[in-house]
């Protein structure tokens, strides 16, 4: 069947690009013209069909009674007279070949020039007894065979049917092949609804919709695409690299600005709930709000806190080493650079440390929990000029991500994240992705050209 849509394809193909390449038929394979013409209403035109057969009884009599005779010279008149109505006439505008006379009438004048460079002067003088025996009857007359006489034989006159268009009776070939095409449409689709019960014979038929341009009887160059799915799908030849090499072209050239279009929607609808608050009623679900939740459990909350619980109880109590060595070392540190710790040195019989210093290093813990984060960060900024001070915090970075990473990856936790992330993502598909297609995407294209100004390419 790929191969019979693949001929009938070539046939509509031919059809289609047989009255523009005619005359290469009629030159190169006649007997095809003969055939094929009677289906396009494709007639010889008797105007210059008359020319021709004047021509050849002129040749006759040329040969018969010699050229300087007089029924030689009326045959010449004729045909004068046929070329005359030929350049007033245009015969050749019924089949839209009105090229092809101002060809023949270039190449006379060319061949016989006048001072009015007339074609009609050129064809009188040229179909004259006198300029023939002048200039040698074979030699001139062979000319004409070579040079003109096919441009008169490729004209034809097509016919008009009753709605005023051409004639065109393809569709007596094409006929056939829709009966085969219908037969096996109907065929390919019961038996789809025959192996899956499932399917109705009118969902089968949308299964197979390609098919269905094998049977129009017109827009008949839609059938390429049944044809090389056929084609694909038979495999010959096997045409996926082709379609791998097609579809890279078009993501190649496509994929930006999708992209842009994609990313700009995001934006919007980020901007639009950070805006009206929405994004901050989500993170923090109020009851009272319209939101469509499937299992009754904020997943945000639940992540945070499931990722709380870890930290405080699992990551942690692992980093006690490294918390006690980095605030033991500050410790010392504060205490060394202290005014009061250098005098306490100084007194004799070193005991407990003094009340005063005791207070003046809770003080100090405390003010180091409760900065603010600025201030913390400030105080982290100094402290961490000191090279031990940063050797231990980068130890406790490390070891805090490898203790982070080592129970995240505990099967019964990520399976507890995977499951509230699939509920999260899934209540995000139902209540967001329909505003994507609700966007107008002539205000989201404009936007993207107004960035493509701004930061071109």
């Amino acid at each position: 069947m790929a191969l019979v849509a693949l001929g009938n394809l070539s046939l509509v193909l031919f059809d289609i690009t047989y009255v523009p390449g005619r005359d290469f038929y009629f030159r190169q394979v006649p007997v095809l013209t003969q055939v094929y013409d009677p289906f396009k209403g494709i007639k010889p035109h008797r105007d210059t069909q008359q020319y021709l057969e004047t021509l050849e009884e002129l040749k006759i009599q040329v040969v018969q009674t010699g050229l300087p005779s007089p029924q030689v010279a009326a045959k010449l008149q004729e045909i004068n007279n046929l070329s005359a109505k030929m350049i007033d006439e245009d015969p050749f505008r019924v089949a839209s070949k009105s090229g092809t006379l101002e060809k023949i009438k270039d190449r006379m004048r060319d061949r016989v020039p006048n001072p009015q460079d007339s074609a009609k002067q050129s064809f009188q003088r040229f179909w004259s007894q006198d300029y023939l025996n002048k200039q040698g009857w074979q030699k001139e007359i062979k000319w004409f065979d070579a040079k003109i006489k096919p441009l008169i034989a490729t004209n034809y006159y097509r016919e008009i049917g009753e709605n005023g268009e051409f004639i065109d009776n393809f569709w007596q070939i094409d006929l056939p092949f829709i009966a085969i095409f219908a037969i096996e449409f109907l065929a390919r689709t019961y038996l789809i609804t025959r192996r899956h019960r499932s399917v109705t014979w009118r969902a089968a038929m949308l299964w197979r919709w390609y098919d269905i341009f094998l049977l129009l009887p017109f827009w008949r160059l839609l059938r390429i695409l049944p044809v090389t799915i056929r084609i694909h799908q038979a495999k010959m030849p096997d045409l996926q690299p082709i379609r791998s090499q097609i579809s890279r072209g078009f993501v190649a050239n496509f994929a930006q600005e999708l992209t842009e279009v994609v990313v700009i929607q995001l934006i919007n609808q980020m901007q639009q709930s950070i805006t009206t608050g929405e994004l901050a009623r989500q993170l923090f679900q109020s009851k009272k709000q319209r939101y469509l939740d499937i299992n009754n459990i904020n997943e945000i909350e639940a992540i945070a806190t499931h990722l709380v619980q870890i930290t405080v109880y699992k990551v942690l109590p692992q980093l006690q080493p490294d918390l006690e060595a980095l605030l033991r070392y500050n410790i010392e540190s504060f205490l060394k650079q202290s005014p009061l710790y250098q005098g306490w040195k100084q007194v004799p019989g070193l005991g407990n440390l003094p009340e005063q210093l005791a207070q003046q290093l809770v003080a100090e813990i405390s003010k180091l929990v409760t900065l603010g984060p600025q201030d913390a960060y400030e105080a982290f900024k100094i402290a961490s000029e000191d090279p031990i001070s940063i050797k231990l915090s980068s130890q406790l970075v490390q070891h805090f991500g490898q203790a982070l990473g080592t129970e995240l990856q505990q099967q019964q936790t990520w399976q507890e994240i995977q499951l509230l992330l699939c509920d999260f993502l899934e209540e995000f598909k139902i209540n967001y992705i329909q505003r994507l297609s609700e966007e107008d995407f002539e205000k989201i294209l404009e936007q993207a050209k107004e960035l493509q100004r701004i930061a071109p390419r």
